[in-house]
């Protein structure tokens, strides 16, 4: 009977967060589809999953048509699955007529485009009043797909545009002297900075083999070997079920880059356990939001925006794991701490040894399915490209599966996963197509470079940390409500030119404006990971998002500390000695359990709010890499922890029984 309610649990959990994925992400507003149109489509989305394979390894295309082809599937999928409007019935035999109409001008103004790209590229972009036409619809195709599928993303988009004509009427420097409507048009359809530049280039290559690789993990039981690992390393640890959902949501977050659909998959299972061991529910949600929203840019994977900077940098991808090493550990090292200072602080216990897997068995029967990572990394760390590591990474999740019959992934599961993959890949891809107007708007307006002069103007002597917060603040802003990767697309189209002026390294400025793009996820008030983690936990939204920045405060604070001293980001200065940067994370981690420990209340002991106060205060000289705060900071936490040594209590509290 205790069996069946908690299955019943489980599912209204299931469809609780189901709900909330749909309120928060078009992508599960989807229409089905029955008969002869539902396999249609299933075998349209494996011949798109087949062609980006083939294209993105051993075949042979222009970056344009790969660009403009895959733009074509984005928009046709998008009309075909996304409701107009959302209370239209989505179970259906047919679409509507008006979106046969919107997906043959799709199929038409593309094409147009794929046939005589290269005879207007020779000529120098020139174009006639026809092409123009094509261009205007091609724009407009591009701005209803966007609603469909990120409403938010295609009102910015909106203003972008705007502002290519009445920019002109704006004062000082972020006034322009105007564009006429053909020279817009010809930048955002036939140029490489609009549609079909760079947001779309990281759709059509990386974001959608990870997503299809994700989705490949799924399907073999890697989300089920995470947990029961998690539950074995630290399950019975005291707010075990905690540290549960951190660990899982960081593996699993990294590999499928959308920290709400990680919030609703894993948060289904963490969060009860975490009610159930003692946890307050603000506290549960909280924690999942944030630990699901730190794996955009934790490595190895990085939700595969680390490969996007890469490009960006043109740096190897090995580089930028590397930089990114540092502040992922310190972010999920305090994340970890605080669910543990909160467990002693409220006598909890970890879960009980029978509700705990056998690790011996656990690694024999599942452990295989970690050999698609580490085939994925050991292929980029020989020289391999992400794109040819990713493909082969795939191919090996499926023959790893095939090593023992429990995780055998059948032809219908091949197909399940393949399926799920392409779909996944559309509200991220439509959001990237949608990025190019912006991104457009950015390169013919010179906004970003005005931006910046802007906030230079701003900040007195160029100060590099005020600077620094007004980046913090935009960055936060541009990436609400926005996919990871195509947040850090838009943000670092802006942002990161702003922080190189001052002085800031290539690498840092990028990492810098990633992890506060990630970091709009848990950020009031468009907090999207903490509000679907809040409706899971039933707990107060506002509560649950202010948590949330609480617990994420290591995230908010790490990259102020290596703006004007990368020493925290491992290869990023080459200057830098290996002992020093050594160093420099060792203090940057007892700084950080420092000022989990003052923002908790939990040391060696309850602490008062004095001490409190000195663990907050003994944090910033910790973590800022220099000799003479390390020896200040030293000798006051030192100080701290030895009066609470002499003063603790004999007896500790009973924990609560799990």
């Amino acid at each position: 009977m205790g069996e069946n309610n908690i299955q019943a649990q489980s599912q209204d959990l299931e469809k609780k967060a189901q709900e909330l994925l749909e309120e928060k992400e078009a992508e599960s507003r989807t229409r089905t589809y029955t008969g002869p149109m539902g396999t249609a489509i299933t075998v349209l989305l494996c011949l798109w999953t087949v062609f980006q394979l083939y294209f993105s390894t051993v075949g042979l295309i222009s970056a344009v048509n790969l660009r403009a082809i895959h733009c074509v599937f984005l928009l046709v999928f998008t009309f075909l699955l996304y409701p107009t409007y959302k209370k239209e019935n989505r179970v259906r035999r047919l679409p509507p007529l008006w979106d046969w109409v919107l997906i043959a001008l799709t199929v038409l103004s593309f094409g147009y485009l794929i046939l005589n790209y290269t005879r207007i590229a020779q000529t120098g972009g020139r174009v006639n009043q026809m092409e123009l036409v094509i261009a205007g619809v091609a724009l407009v195709l591009a701005f209803e797909a966007a609603r469909r599928a990120s409403g938010n993303l295609a009102i910015l988009a909106a203003i972008f545009l705007a502002y290519n004509w009445f920019g002109t009427y704006l004062p000082g420097r972020l006034g322009h002297n105007g564009f006429t409507l053909k020279r817009v048009l010809a930048t955002q359809f036939w140029g490489t900075q609009g549609l079909l530049g760079t947001g779309i280039g990281v759709s059509a290559t990386y974001i959608f083999l990870f997503v299809v690789f994700g989705a490949f993990l799924k399907y073999s039981g890697f989300s089920k070997f995470i947990n029961d690992f998690s539950l074995t390393l630290v399950g019975q640890t005291p707010g075990g079920p905690a540290k549960v959902a951190v660990l899982a949501s960081a593996l699993m977050g990294m590999i499928n880059g959308s920290a709400v659909a990680n919030v609703a998959t894993t948060g289904t299972i963490t969060i009860p356990l975490m009610k159930q061991t003692g946890y307050k529910k603000e506290f549960a949600g909280a924690v999942e939001a944030v630990a699901s929203t730190g794996g955009q840019f934790c490595p190895p994977i990085m939700g595969a925006v680390g490969f996007v900077m890469a490009e960006f940098l043109s740096l190897s991808y090995t580089h930028v794991m590397l930089a990114a090493i540092v502040p992922a550990f310190l972010y999920y090292l305090g994340l970890l701490f605080a669910v543990h200072f909160e467990a002693k602080r409220l006598g909890l216990s970890g879960l009980s040894k029978e509700n705990i897997p056998d690790a011996v068995k656990v690694i024999r029967e599942q452990g295989h399915l970690v050999i698609p990572l580490v085939v994925l990394i050991a292929l980029m760390c020989m020289g391999y490209t992400p794109l040819y590591a990713a493909v082969v990474a795939i191919f090996a999740t499926v023959a790893a599966s095939w090593l023992r019959k429990d995780t055998r992934m059948t032809w219908d599961k091949i197909v399940a996963a393949t399926v799920e993959g392409a779909r996944g890949a559309i509200s991220v891809g439509v959001c990237c197509v949608i990025i190019g107007v912006i991104i457009g708007t950015v390169t013919l307006t010179s906004l970003g470079l005005n931006m910046g002069y802007l906030i230079l103007s701003i900040v007195e002597n160029t100060n590099i940390y005020v600077t620094g917060f007004l980046v913090m603040i935009m960055s936060t802003i541009l990436g609400m409500g926005v996919p990871g990767v195509a947040a850090y697309v838009i943000v670092q189209a802006v942002a990161v030119p702003v922080l190189i002026k001052v002085g800031v390294l290539d690498i840092s400025a990028h990492m810098f404006c990633l992890i506060y793009a990630c970091l709009s996820n848990i950020t009031p008030p468009v907090a999207m990971s903490s509000y679907v983690a809040s409706g899971i936990a039933g707990s107060n939204q506002t509560k649950t998002g202010l948590l949330s920045v609480r617990l994420g405060l290591v995230g908010f604070l790490i990259p102020f500390f290596f703006l004007d001293n990368p020493v925290l980001l491992i290869g990023a200065d080459p200057a830098a000695a290996t002992v020093g940067s050594l160093w420099a994370f060792f203090t940057a981690s007892v700084g950080t359990v420092a000022l989990v420990g003052g923002l908790e209340g939990w040391f060696l002991r309850r602490s008062s709010w004095l001490e409190r106060a000195v663990l907050i205060a003994v944090a910033p000289l910790m973590l800022y890499p220099d000799t003479i705060t390390d020896v200040i900071g030293f000798a006051i936490l030192g100080a701290v922890l030895a009066f609470q040594w002499f003063t603790r209590r004999p007896a500790a509290p009973s924990p609560k029984a799990a």
